[in-house]
């Protein structure tokens, strides 16, 4: 196997040479030549959204908005989200993760808030939504990431949730009840973090609290923040900061630290917010599909900002298309091309692909995990790879089309897809099929 991929700037700063991953002989032996990359992290993942892709496409208007937008997209999320239940739910997610290990995803940090009934009850056991996930992720080999998310508050005015919203909301108590009882369940392949939804969401009293407990000592901490300019508008309303500036003087952000979308921050922020340690889960295909904006991706860089990228919504499930529309996107804006790549890393691809495995690895607290748990195969014989110089490989990858290039996948010892397909996608895709017709009917 040709698997002397060179990947200058690498998270150890050295060209990176793959060895057997304890799959099968199968894979070891195998004639095909191809080279073989680290899986790859989604930071940043709503999974039961997955089912309602293409489905929000249709223009919907609210009443005193001209605009169809994030916040009438929400409606429609509602409305979908009103209807599943943990059996739906597993089947949803096992497809979605089926589909990220397919695209050279192998760890997906899953923020999960929908906790409860459709009637906001809790469940019996109050962890069954989490349960689905969990069984879901085991089912597929996928390793989790999960984040039980406190959700509290319906804006920044502290208003009580709203009818459709119930099935996220917990009190602070009953949210480390949740949390305690999932730590008990971690292992191989399964981390428990934490996420706050919001700063909306979530009170300031509560949140000051939630990190003084012990439960929020370990694992890392993810929230969305700064995604919509109404945030930022409201924020400053109620608070006299930016959303990303108030964290930043009120939670002590560091390594463990992931801060999703951050979209809108004013230069101060930018650089604030690089030099913290945190890391910002950047999700390229929902931020369009939503039209949130572009994040300021050159300066947060060269302020040494780190990034991991994100499905999100997965209304597209493909870190090549994160990273090629992270990149696109900085180039329509600015008119210019090749601005993620560097002095030290003059290949755009490469550098994307290096910064989201590191930035990646740290927003699911992997930082310790050996860094050969998880490979993919990409498939040299494609034409796509034809006669590419391994400096060329990743830039190929990246940005030369959208054929699927990711022929294998072994992760912790398991051959979980083989040719591009994963062993067990048939049943899962047809268990999918039977809770969307009931979803829909």
């Amino acid at each position: 196997m040709n698997a002397n991929l060179s990947m200058p700037n690498f998270w150890d700063g050295a060209s990176w040479r793959a060895h057997s991953c304890g799959c099968d002989a199968a894979v070891a032996e195998t004639s095909w030549h191809g080279w073989v990359i680290p899986g790859l992290v989604n930071a940043h993942s709503h999974a039961f959204q997955r089912a309602m892709a293409g489905l929000a496409e249709r223009r919907v208007v609210r009443a005193g908005d001209a605009r169809d937008s994030f916040w009438s997209w929400r409606e429609t999320m509602y409305t979908f989200a009103a209807r599943l239940d943990p059996e739906t739910l597993h089947a949803v997610a096992a497809q979605a993760y089926v589909e990220m290990l397919e695209a050279g995803y192998t760890q997906v940090c899953e923020f999960h808030y929908l906790h409860h009934a459709q009637d906001g009850k809790p469940y019996a056991p109050a962890s069954a939504m989490s349960a689905a996930l969990i069984a879901a992720a085991r089912e597929t080999g996928i390793g989790l990431t999960l984040l039980p998310t406190l959700y509290m508050s319906g804006g920044f005015d502290q208003r009580p949730l709203a009818a459709r919203q119930q099935r996220f909301a917990h009190t602070l108590d009953a949210f480390l009840d949740l949390l305690a009882e999932l730590r008990a369940l971690q292992g191989p392949g399964l981390n428990v973090g934490i996420a706050l939804h919001s700063l909306r969401a979530v009170p300031a009293e509560a949140l000051h609290e939630l990190l003084q407990s012990g439960l929020a000592a370990q694992g890392p901490l993810h929230i969305h923040i700064a995604e919509q300019t109404a945030e930022v508008d409201d924020c400053l309303a109620a608070t006299g900061q930016r959303p990303v500036a108030w964290l930043l003087d009120h939670a002590p952000l560091d390594a463990r630290w992931c801060l999703v979308h951050a979209t809108h921050m004013d230069s101060a922020e930018t650089t604030r917010l690089a030099r913290s340690g945190a890391v910002v889960a950047l999700c390229p295909s929902t931020e369009a599909n939503l039209g949130d904006g572009l994040f300021p991706l050159g300066p947060y860089l060269d302020a040494g900002g780190r990034i991991a990228i994100g499905s999100d919504s997965n209304v597209s499930i493909s870190p090549v298309e994160e990273l090629r529309w992270l990149e696109y996107g900085q180039r329509l804006a600015r008119r210019a091309r090749n601005l993620a790549a560097s002095a030290q890393q003059p290949h755009a691809g490469a550098r994307l692909v290096a910064l989201a495995l590191a930035g990646g690895r740290q927003a699911a607290g992997l930082d310790d995990t050996p860094m050969d748990a998880a490979l993919l195969h990409l498939d040299g014989a494609h034409v796509l790879l034809a006669e590419r110089r391994p400096e060329e490989v990743l830039d190929s990858w990246i940005f030369a089309g959208n054929a699927a290039l990711v022929r294998d996948v072994c992760v912790a010892g398991q051959h979980l897809v083989r040719a591009g397909r994963h062993v067990h996608g048939e049943a899962i895709a047809r268990r999918y099929r039977q809770a969307l017709a009931r979803l829909r009917a």
